[in-house]
């Protein structure tokens, strides 16, 4: 089968205002190309890449069948890049939140104590996190990005766990691929579903993965964006929701994971990451107010903060480009707290919709050892959504 050779592939690409991006990319159908409702107004791609600047990248790795031999695979894995401007050395406020912390998103501490994020954020498996964030500081040599005889930095890498279909202890991220995501990543349409770091991952009872989607909002006189990117593997199918119909309850007996998962295993474990961006004028604090919305959106769609989830969430914002400087004073804008609700619904409806977009574009997944988390059902999702009114 040609979805089994090895493989390794970056998806990411430009797209024209003239062209539909599901048609030139050959892109997965989207929640709301099924039919699927959600609230808000999303930006013309529905991605976080709407938030002019930001660019993302992907290496996907996937290789083997059959029984997991350790170093050899199968492998379901991969790394994502978010660039919040691009290949440009030029820091974006931002601050992060946690909701359950059984996870990992390095470089934390220090965009807490300074407010900026001072490059990209990786998204790759749990055991990779330290390989990927080494890459992330020899990249930054090759590319020359600090112009500084002498500097120092945190990289920002987060993980999920994708051990279940995935040989998490071969170790099959490489350097290489952490560059192949970042010198790969672009603007414009991009990818879902099985994707990147998200390509090994199960998400509320079925396959899940890679999602993104956008929201416009108008403040006063003033239009902004707010994207959401999302790596998703958590949740227990009992608490699936979409569109306020209890889909996994409903198919509680069909399409159930197969695994040969250890004692302590429990429904919902997993994790969750989830970046978000905004044109927006805000500030660190402000910016920590966006990320600890993040869990409302993950809740309308089924999950929990289980015990055995990594939930973590960095918001950053593209506004107030010149404000990092080392020397001299700066000029800022922002946003009035008391106009700052629009934002935080966005977040929340573009977090929702990220997710199931994850869900939607993901496909059945055979790992190790013959594991499997099999696709979110397309037509029974809809059927359900008319079986409880909520489409006609």
């Amino acid at each position: 089968m040609k979805s089994l050779l090895n493989v390794t592939v970056c998806f990411i690409g430009l797209i024209s205002l003239h062209f539909n991006p599901l048609v030139v990319f050959g892109q997965k159908p989207r929640a709301r190309d099924i039919g699927i409702p959600f609230t808000g107004t999303p930006g013309r791609l529905n991605a976080i890449t709407d938030v002019k600047g930001v660019e993302v990248g992907y290496s996907t790795i996937i290789s083997g069948q059959g029984k997991n031999v350790r170093g050899q695979g199968p492998v379901r894995t991969g790394v994502t890049a978010i660039l919040p401007r691009g290949r440009t050395n030029n820091p974006v406020y931002a601050n992060w939140y946690t909701l359950n912390g059984n996870g990992e998103m390095t470089g934390t501490t220090w965009i807490t104590e300074s407010g900026f994020l001072e490059g990209p954020v990786m998204i790759t498996n749990t055991n990779s996190v330290g390989t990927v964030r080494d890459a992330v500081l020899k990249w930054y040599v090759k590319t020359g990005w600090y112009k500084e005889d002498f500097w120092y930095t945190y990289p920002v890498v987060a993980e999920t766990y994708d051990g279940f279909l995935n040989d998490i202890y071969g170790f099959h991220v490489k350097e290489s691929h952490a560059f192949e995501a970042l010198d790969g990543a672009k603007s414009g349409a991009i990818h879902e579903g099985n994707v990147g770091g998200g390509t090994g991952m199960m998400c509320l009872g079925f396959k899940g993965g890679t999602g993104t989607a956008s929201r416009l909002v108008k403040i006063a006189d003033s239009s902004y964006t707010v994207g959401v990117l999302v790596q998703s593997n958590f949740g227990a199918k009992r608490n699936l929701s979409i569109a306020g119909v209890p889909v996994g309850l409903e198919l509680k007996d069909t399409l159930n994971y197969e695994l040969k998962a250890p004692p302590s295993y429990q429904p919902g474990d997993g994790s969750i990451i989830v970046v978000v961006a905004t044109d927006a004028p805000l500030l660190p604090h402000q910016l920590k107010r966006i990320a600890a919305r993040v869990p409302l959106g993950i809740g309308i769609v089924g999950g929990r903060g289980e015990n055995g989830s990594g939930d973590i969430f960095l918001a950053f914002s593209t506004a107030n480009p010149g404000a990092f400087k080392r020397d001299r004073f700066t000029t800022l804008n922002e946003l009035p707290n008391d106009r700052i609700n629009p934002l935080f619904e966005a977040t929340v409806q573009a977090v929702e919709e990220a997710v199931i977009n994850a869900m939607v574009a993901a496909e059945t997944t055979e790992g190790i050892n013959g594991n499997k988390a099999y696709a979110l059902p397309h037509k029974s999702v809809i059927e359900l959504l008319r079986k409880y009114k909520r489409i006609k």
